[in-house]
């Protein structure tokens, strides 16, 4: 991977930070009326969002987005599929729920693809039991947080910040790291704009999703 050669400075920089941790208010919840967050998910259905392959391992369910079965992602387009949503620095705000054993993530700055792993842009990873060592807030294969800010069965809030080139992971409030991404970065892994997807793993792996919203950062 493009970022190999840079893990262990990366990763001694996110404990470092994750050391010097930041707590905001309790759980963390995105309420409706947050000032200049839009609403990504109505609650009821998958408009404006859009699966690829596998389309079955998505449903709505209780209010949330379940993602259960095998391998697909699912891109918000927002309400025009011809012209996607772009997001480019911005604070997205999820309240998760994982099942014991599962893996999920969400993409940003990513793009439709009809099949296989997002090639473009970023994962922060969605995982707090599973058997990849990688959990829940690392910014997969970049910065690698290995006790889970979380428990399974519990709902908690996931925000990511992107500004510049800067990325910012937090948990129910917690600050996990700031991620500053090197220049010369080439390839399509790397902080441009785009879109957010969430990922079904496997089908072992049942994740919920409510209360997914973003503002656009000036």
């Amino acid at each position: 991977m493009i970022y190999a050669r840079r893990m262990a400075s990366v990763r001694g920089f996110a404990l470092a930070v994750a050391g010097a941790c930041v707590w905001g208010a309790a759980g963390g919840v995105a309420r409706a009326d947050e000032a200049g967050f839009e609403s990504l998910f109505d609650g009821a259905s998958l408009a404006g969002w859009k699966a690829n392959e596998n389309a079955g391992s998505w449903k709505v369910a209780d209010g949330a987005i379940v993602c259960h079965g095998p391998r697909s992602h699912l891109f918000y387009v927002g309400g025009d599929a011809a012209k996607p949503a772009e997001f480019r620095d911005f604070h997205l705000k999820a309240e998760v729920m994982t099942k014991p054993g599962a893996n999920s993530g969400v993409f940003i700055h990513t793009a439709f693809q009809p099949s296989g792993w997002p090639a473009q842009g970023y994962e922060v990873q969605v995982n707090n039991t599973q058997g990849d060592p990688v959990r829940t807030g690392s910014l997969y294969n970049v910065v690698k947080v290995f006790e889970p800010p979380a428990k399974d069965g519990t709902w908690f809030t996931l925000e990511t910040v992107v500004k510049g080139k800067s990325v910012t992971v937090r948990v129910d409030g917690r600050v996990l790291y700031e991620f500053v991404e090197p220049d010369g970065v080439t390839g399509t892994r790397k902080l441009s704009a785009g879109t957010f997807a969430l990922q079904a793993h496997d089908p072992g792996s049942e994740v919920h999703y409510r209360n997914i919203r973003a503002k656009r950062l000036p």
